[in-house]
């Protein structure tokens, strides 16, 4: 584990530049001595040494976010605030990941090809003409057409929270069974 002196020198001046970039400028340092007193409350809880800059980083968007808070600032708080951390984004990732795949599985045989060309294997939509014999214009169709089949059936199965960037904040299944999910 580190001390807290020590993650000072190393990380004081970047969590003072990023606060700086979200805050006014005369409430720098009082957020940044919040951060460190609570990092040294907390360190012990930091169980993985190698998740140090994501949870200083994480404690100071919390701060930010109290301060905003306690400021009853009538403004809406910065995008950056709502979008999902690394660790959460990963989880969402994989388990929508599983839940597609079985969907993709359903799609008929046609825009089930397209999409795994173009979405699971990462080939451009010209390859894909190329290896399903059809037009360009007729992969691209394929393509988008599977897309939609699948946002209807991910819409059909859960609930999404929606950030304004389009990124999936968290979902939850809807109250009847999904075979899917």
């Amino acid at each position: 584990m580190k001390l807290t002196e020590n993650i000072w020198y190393e990380y004081q001046s970047r969590l003072a530049a990023f606060i700086r970039s979200k805050v006014a400028e005369d409430a720098v340092d009082d957020i940044l001595q919040d951060i460190f007193m609570k990092i040294h409350v907390r360190i012990d809880s930091l169980k993985d040494d190698t998740k140090l800059e994501s949870w200083l980083y994480q404690i100071t968007r919390n701060a930010i976010t109290d301060y905003y808070r306690t400021k009853r600032i009538l403004v809406e708080l910065p995008e950056w605030l709502e979008l999902p951390q690394p660790e959460e984004e990963e989880s969402i990732r994989k388990e929508l990941s599983a839940c597609l795949e079985l969907m993709v599985r359903e799609l008929p045989d046609k825009y089930r090809n397209a999409v795994q060309l173009s979405e699971m294997e990462n080939r451009t939509q010209k390859k894909v003409a190329e290896l399903e014999g059809i037009s360009l214009s007729g992969a691209k169709s394929r393509v988008q057409r599977g897309r939609a089949l699948l946002k209807t059936m991910l819409d059909d199965c859960c609930k999404f929270e929606i950030n304004q960037k389009n990124q999936v904040l968290s979902y939850e299944k809807k109250e009847r069974d999904c075979k899917f999910c």
